[in-house]
């Protein structure tokens, strides 16, 4: 199968700016490759992460993981992570486990685009050239996205519309996989 393609623009560099913020990872190294527990032919683990910096009025955060690289004209969502609370800053590595047990309390997963529960690793075709998995955690204006009719039924796109109207700020860091 031929994969010669565009390579797709960051989706974050096409929307508004809000402020930034910092997002950390003890597993994972900004722009380096991601390390195969984090990956779907592996551990499925998704990474710890940790964030500082957001602003004061901050109410809840959303993290998400999205492929812009996959063969598809929407990418892939690998993982949304809904109503964690303001005082969390931190997520230690699977906490993205399809049961939820790792889950702050009040926060929920959508399913990704492959109708997985939870965090989805990356597992980019055979053949493909690198794939970038971004890493984005959104400081909300509102406490729940599930008090604006969010459940873990919602989309994807449903996520990213009501994160857009609500995000004060928006921290990322970047992986890249190969099959």
């Amino acid at each position: 199968m031929d994969f010669d393609r565009p390579f797709p623009p960051d989706p974050y560099s096409l929307l508004p700016v809000p402020a930034t913020f910092t997002l950390t990872s003890t597993d994972l190294v900004d722009g380096e490759r991601m390390p195969e527990t984090h990956t779907a032919h592996d551990k499925n683990f998704s990474p710890a992460l940790a964030w500082s910096g957001f602003p004061p009025e901050t109410q809840s955060f959303v993290v998400s993981c999205y492929d812009p690289d996959a063969p598809t004209p929407s990418g892939y969502w690998h993982w949304n992570l809904l109503d964690i609370p303001a005082n969390v800053t931190s997520l230690p590595t699977n906490a993205g486990a399809a049961d939820g047990s790792g889950l702050p309390g009040g926060a929920f997963h959508v399913t990704s685009d492959g109708h997985e529960p939870g965090y989805e690793g990356a597992g980019p075709p055979a053949g493909d050239h690198p794939h970038r998995y971004i890493f984005a955690v959104h400081a909300l204006d509102v406490p729940s996205l599930a008090e604006r009719g969010l459940t873990p039924d919602a989309t994807n796109a449903q996520v990213g519309v009501n994160v857009f109207f609500h995000a004060l700020a928006r921290a990322t860091l970047m992986v890249t996989c190969t099959s």
